[in-house]
């Protein structure tokens, strides 16, 4: 599941249209160069005026199989399961089984704050209700079946972040308490919902609620790429996430769902807009999401290594998807590239150019680093004839050298210039730049 929301930079694109095979072209020989520098593995498609245009599988499905992905491998799709529950929601409030207003209290009244959190809170992630998944306790039984009755448990005891209504805060909790209140409203699994409301009317063949990973029914495992090899991921039970982040599918899958959202297939076209009340850029299920001048609605996702995207742009009739079961790299530059394409435009191929650079030149750079601007440290240090860097209260993680003094952390989009001689060096992530000097 999600815990931080990164959406697309709002870049501006001075080049000119190319052939829309060349650069489709262009962007296949992309992911395969991404896939052969361990990048990315991954199943990527684009859809334009409403149909299909592109579609890119690379990478393993099963590696120690050496199992190939394919354009029907299944991925984790993590919290773009929240627009899915929102969806039915929605249907929910069409079948006047639920209304918006109505009081999470009369679920789950032993909930803090319940009786002021409406459903709609929970929708929009204004509730105050604690995200489960911040605590390192998360992670000592985040691989174990849970029920209703532990999951409720455990969201009952952390007090209120916020009083309900009053700020956005990101919580998955709102959409595991709404995955269980639709089972209570309709008297059906949350499986069953998906199944009747979203993927038989879309006849969605390969999106379903997931289980335990199966690569003999071409589901993707996911993985880590570290000292040469593929390393499985851990994997988080799905009774889990329920409606925040249990949904298994394909990027082909994922447009269908979105373009048929859109077209009124699934709720009625008032539903729809009022899904698309953006507060603090997140409405119901679904996050505005801007590029260039224009702005879309979509979610991300992420579960274990799984990463995924799903982005609508109504002005330029234009749709993405991706599955990620690998990635070491920031994933917003891959929606980026697929959006720039889908509009005729070219884009720079990355060089994947690293030096290696000798351990006594890397000790110039070890030490802890402050910032008058920025209230953390950062510790950089070697490991394993590596330069290492770690902020406080974050893991650490490795750093490529492109030259002798520049180097990136291609996963978090991060780029470091050291300046030894001022013992300085200048950090770059997303646009902004930042000065850390040695203490």
């Amino acid at each position: 599941m999600l815990k931080k929301l990164f959406l697309l930079s709002a870049i501006s694109v001075s080049a000119v249209a190319f052939s829309q095979n060349n650069v489709k072209e262009k962007l296949s020989n992309y992911f395969d160069s991404l896939y052969v520098h361990h990048k990315v593995m991954g199943s990527f498609a684009l859809a334009e005026d409403n149909r299909p245009t592109f579609i890119k599988v690379v990478g393993f499905s099963d590696a120690a199989k050496q199992q190939k992905a394919n354009v029907n491998t299944q991925y984790r799709v993590g919290s773009i399961s929240k627009t899915f529950t929102a969806v039915l929601i929605m249907k929910a409030v069409e079948d006047k089984k639920i209304s918006l207003d109505k009081k999470l209290s009369d679920f789950y009244p032993e909930i803090p704050n319940a009786s002021k959190i409406t459903i709609e809170n929970l929708l929009q992630h204004r509730s105050g209700i604690h995200n489960l998944t911040d605590e390192s306790e998360y992670l000592q039984y985040n691989t174990k079946a849970q029920t209703e009755s532990s999951l409720v448990n455990i969201i009952k005891k952390y007090t209120s972040d916020f009083e309900p209504g009053s700020k956005y805060a990101y919580s998955n909790s709102n959409y595991i308490l709404l995955g269980f209140i639709l089972e209570k409203v309709y008297k059906k699994s949350y499986a069953e919902l998906i199944k009747d409301k979203i993927t038989k009317p879309l006849k969605l063949t390969l999106t379903e609620v997931g289980g335990k990973i199966d690569p003999s029914k071409n589901q993707a495992e996911s993985y880590d790429f570290t000292n040469g090899k593929y390393v499985v991921s851990s994997e988080t039970d799905m009774s889990i996430p329920i409606g925040a982040g249990n949904i298994i599918s394909t990027p082909r899958d994922l447009l269908n769902f979105i373009l048929g959202l859109e077209q009124g297939k699934l709720i009625k076209k008032e539903s729809l807009e009022k899904m698309k009340t953006f507060v603090d850029n997140y409405g119901y299920g679904l996050m505005k999401v801007p590029f260039q001048q224009y702005w879309g609605f979509g979610h991300t996702g992420g579960i274990d290594n799984f990463r995924s995207a799903l982005f609508y742009f109504p002005d330029l009739k234009v749709a993405m998807a991706f599955n990620i079961n690998q990635s070491n790299m920031d994933t917003n530059e891959i929606s980026i590239k697929m959006i720039e394409t889908a509009l005729g435009k070219d884009f720079a191929m990355p060089s994947f150019k690293t030096v290696e650079v000798p351990e006594n030149v890397l000790q110039k750079y070890v030490g802890t680093y402050s910032s008058k601007d920025i209230p953390l440290k950062i510790n950089i240090f070697i490991k394993d004839k590596k330069l290492m860097a770690q902020a406080t209260g974050q893991s650490a993680f490795p750093l490529e050298a492109t030259s002798n003094t520049s180097f990136e952390f291609d996963a978090a989009g991060i780029g470091i210039d050291f300046n030894p001689e001022k013992n300085q060096f200048d950090i770059k992530q997303r646009g902004t730049k930042n000065t850390f000097t040695k203490e």
